[in-house]
C-alpha cells in the first residue's frame, strides 16, 4: 500500500476511534473534534521535527517515522545522497580543470566585458602578469597598464592580437588576444612570445646582412658581364648567348637583393611613415605612363583619379607599392587584355585599385599571396621575372599606413588588388 492510502486509513481509523468513544459518553461530535485535535496537534509536532532536521542537516534519524512523514525523510534523504554525489563529481571536475588550467603554458583571465573585473585567472597569469589573489574584483586595465594592451582591450570587435612587454619583466614580450562569450564576460589570453620574436629578429637580420654581402658581388659580376658584352667583338659573337642569360640572371638577381633590402628596412624601421602631403593622382598617372612603356601596347589601359585626393605618408614607399600592383598585372596578364587603374574615395576610404583580365588566382592561394616568395605558378613567374617579394613588399608598406591589401580574382576572369587607405583630415 502507498504512504498516502496508509495515511489514509490510519487517519479514518483514528476518527472512527474518537467517534465510538465520544458515543460511548453520549457525545460523538466532541469525540470527532478531540480526535481531529489530537492529529493535528500530531503532525504539527512532525512538522517542527522534520523543520529541524532539515535546518540540522543531519544523517538518518535515531528512530524511524513510519507513514507519511517516514517517506517524506526518505525523499529527502535520497535527494540528499543525490546532490552530495552531484557535488563530489563536480569537485572532482573542477579540481581537474583547476590543474588543466594551471598547467597551460598561456596565461587565461576571465573578466566582465563592460567593466574589466577579473573573475578567474590561472597559474600562468599569475607568473606572466604578476596576479594575486587579492586582484580577483580589480580591473585588468588598471593592473596591465601598456597602451598596446589597452588599445586591445578597449576595441569593439573581437579577435586580433596586441604585443607588449610583460609587467613583472620587461624582456620578455606577451601576445594579447580577447574573446569576448556568455553574455558579458571575456577571456584574455596572454601567450609568451619572446623566442618567436627573437627568431624572427634573427630572421631578419640575416636577410639583411646577406643582402648586403649579396650586393656588392653582384655588382662586380654584371659589370664584367657588361665589359665582355661590349668587348672587341670576338667574345660576343661566340659567347652572345650565354652572356645575355648570365646578364638576364644577375639582373633578376639585383632585383630580388633590392626587395629583400626593401623589405628588410620596411620590417625592422620602428619610426612612421613620413607625414608629408603626398600627390597621389600626380603618382598614379607617373606609375601608368610607366605600366604603358612596360607593357609595349600589348595592353589596353583605362584610367579614373579622382583629382585632389591626397594622402599623407612616405612618397617612395607607397610609390613602390603602386608600382608593385602595376607590374605585376602588366606581367600576368595576356597579350590584348585590359588593365584598369582607379584612385577614388570609397566611403570613408580612399582606395587605389588595379583591375586585370588575366588567368585569375584559385581562391586557396590568395591568403599566402603576401607570403615572401610564394608563387601560385613558380614557372611562369619566374619567366615574367618577378622575384616573389612584391606583394610582401606592398603588404608591409600598407601596415606602416595604416591600410590594407583586398584582393578579388576568379580562375578565367581575372583579378583586382585594391589598397585601401582611412580618408585623413585636412
Amino acid at each position: 500500500m502507498s504512504p498516502w492510502g496508509a495515511e489514509l486509513w490510519r487517519l479514518a481509523g483514528a476518527l472512527a476511534a474518537g467517534a465510538a468513544g465520544g458515543l460511548a459518553v453520549g457525545r460523538p461530535w466532541f469525540g470527532l473534534w478531540m480526535t481531529t485535535m489530537a492529529l493535528l496537534a500530531w503532525h504539527l509536532w512532525r512538522g517542527a521535527l522534520f523543520q529541524r532536521w532539515l535546518a540540522r542537516g543531519s544523517g538518518r534519524l535515531a528512530r524511524e517515522p513510519g507513514g507519511l512523514w517516514g517517506e517524506l525523510y526518505d525523499r529527502v534523504l535520497a535527494l540528499r545522497r543525490r546532490q552530495q554525489q552531484r557535488k563530489r563529481l563536480l569537485t572532482a571536475y573542477l579540481s581537474r580543470f583547476r590543474e588543466l588550467t594551471d598547467a597551460l603554458p598561456d596565461g587565461a583571465v576571465v573578466v566582465r566585458r563592460d567593466g574589466g573585473e577579473i573573475q578567474w585567472f590561472n597559474e600562468a597569469a599569475r607568473r606572466l602578469l604578476g596576479l594575486r589573489s587579492q586582484d580577483l574584483g580589480q580591473r585588468l586595465n588598471n593592473l596591465v597598464r601598456h597602451p598596446a594592451f589597452l588599445d586591445r582591450f578597449r576595441a569593439a570587435e573581437p579577435g586580433g592580437s596586441a604585443t607588449f612587454p610583460a609587467p613583472v619583466d620587461g624582456r620578455r614580450l606577451l601576445e594579447a588576444t580577447v574573446v569576448p562569450y556568455g553574455t558579458d564576460l571575456a577571456l584574455v589570453v596572454f601567450r609568451d612570445v619572446t623566442r618567436i620574436h627573437r627568431l624572427e629578429r634573427m630572421r631578419r637580420d640575416f636577410v639583411a646582412n646577406i643582402s648586403h654581402e649579396l650586393k656588392t658581388p653582384i655588382t662586380v659580376l654584371a659589370g664584367y658581364l657588361e665589359t665582355l658584352a661590349e668587348g672587341d667583338g670576338t667574345c660576343a659573337r661566340r659567347w652572345g648567348g650565354p652572356l645575355e642569360q648570365m646578364r638576364e640572371q644577375v639582373e633578376r638577381m639585383q632585383r630580388i637583393v633590392e626587395d629583400l633590402l626593401l623589405l628588410s628596412r620596411l620590417e625592422t624601421d620602428p619610426s612612421p611613415p613620413s607625414e608629408r602631403e603626398v600627390d597621389v593622382p600626380a603618382l598614379v598617372r607617373e606609375l601608368v605612363e610607366e605600366a604603358r612603356a612596360l607593357s609595349g601596347g600589348r595592353h589596353a589601359f583605362s584610367v579614373e583619379i579622382q583629382e585632389g585626393l591626397h594622402l599623407r605618408g612616405s612618397a617612395a614607399e607607397l610609390r613602390s607599392a603602386f608600382a608593385n600592383l602595376l607590374t605585376n598585372a602588366v606581367r600576368y596578364t595576356p597579350a590584348g587584355g585590359r588593365i584598369r587603374v582607379r584612385w577614388r574615395a570609397d566611403g570613408r576610404r580612399a582606395c587605389f585599385e588595379v583591375e586585370d583580365t588575366g588567368p585569375g588566382i584559385p581562391a586557396h592561394h590568395l591568403p599566402r599571396l603576401t607570403e615572401r616568395f610564394y608563387r601560385v605558378d613558380a614557372g611562369r613567374s619566374r619567366d615574367t621575372g618577378g622575384t616573389g617579394l612584391g606583394l610582401a613588399i606592398v603588404k608591409h608598406v600598407l601596415e606602416r599606413h595604416g591600410a590594407r591589401l583586398e584582393i578579388w580574382s576568379e580562375p578565367g576572369k581575372g583579378s583586382r588588388f585594391a589598397c585601401c587607405f582611412p580618408c585623413q583630415e585636412g
